[in-house]
């Protein structure tokens, strides 16, 4: 078995260790403010959860063929870099169509192999400037968004309020991914 698994994690758990993303049924005003306080939150909790990591350890993958943990943290950067102009867009045009990546092949690129405080620096500004975005939200502005054309339900259209819910997973995602393998490995 791989020195990564355990007896009891499968290879669906490291690779949705919070599970998969399931939409919110509806908009709820609860549910946005959770969803903001999770963004809110990320820049701190992913640095305390790499802190004290070593280049080897920050170069492990949390799973086999998966990313490792450097790229994991640029990769929330480069995600949450997108999502926030995707939130901008939404705001100042009439359900834009975004521009999908390819974020497999971004976590290839030269700047994924950098040290990671770049990253954490650049989430916790940005953070800053999205929950900020966020706050000012009315109830009409998260009935806005955009449509991804990637996107096989409801004719790609994303509204906000579901998008908040979206990134919100992606950031409790990608922690987990990290935590999980600290705690595996014993770290």
């Amino acid at each position: 078995m791989d020195a990564l698994l355990t007896s009891t994690s499968s290879m669906e758990d490291l690779r949705y260790p919070v599970g998969d993303f399931l939409p919110p049924a509806a908009d709820d005003p609860a549910s946005r403010s959770a969803n903001l306080e999770v963004l809110r939150s990320l820049p701190k909790r992913l640095t305390a959860t790499v802190a004290g990591l070593t280049e080897m350890q920050l170069d492990t993958p949390y799973r086999e063929g998966g990313w490792t943990v450097r790229q994991t943290v640029h990769h929330v950067a480069d995600s949450h870099m997108n999502a926030c102009v995707r939130f901008k867009l939404a705001l100042t045009e009439d359900w834009p169509v975004i521009k999908p990546y390819a974020e497999a092949r971004w976590a290839e690129l030269a700047d994924s192999r950098l040290p990671i405080q770049p990253s954490l620096d650049l989430l916790t500004a940005l953070h800053l400037r999205w929950v900020t975005l966020v706050e000012s939200m009315t109830d009409e502005h998260f009935h806005r968004g955009y449509i991804h054309p990637a996107r096989q339900q409801n004719g790609g259209r994303q509204p906000l309020w579901e998008a908040l819910a979206m990134y919100a997973w992606h950031s409790r995602h990608h922690t987990a991914h990290i935590a999980n393998l600290r705690s595996r490995m014993g770290w």
